[in-house]
């Protein structure tokens, strides 16, 4: 399913056509990996993952980076020594069209709404 990693710096991720709907909604079910994308989204490019102040602890931000990556949500690079992650976009739209617009768009009318 995914490819092994090569070293301990290369993180595994789904080719494009190994993502499943099924695993992108559960990623983006839980809230603070639905904040880590609206974030990345609303930059439009990479953010480190120290940039996140998440409201839980180091491992388990780790483990929700984890599920966005395995899921095919977000792409993790090494740069040095930061663990860049940016939005997988495009592959996102070429599988699921508008999905991720309309997910980001309810999210936001939920957060005016104070959920």
């Amino acid at each position: 399913m995914t490819s092994p990693a090569v070293s301990s710096r290369d993180l595994p991720h789904p080719a494009r056509d190994e993502i499943r709907l099924e695993g992108v909604l559960h990623a983006l079910s839980d809230p603070m990996r639905l904040r880590i994308v609206r974030e990345l989204a609303g930059v439009g490019g990479e953010l480190s993952c120290s940039h996140f102040d998440l409201p839980v602890t180091k491992s388990t931000t780790t483990h929700h980076f984890r599920v966005l990556r395995e899921s095919g949500v977000i792409r993790q690079v090494y740069r040095g020594t930061a663990k860049m992650n940016g939005l997988r976009r495009e592959d996102l739209d070429e599988l699921f069209p508008g999905l991720l617009d309309a997910l980001l768009d309810a999210a936001a009318r939920q957060a005016v709404r104070g959920g």
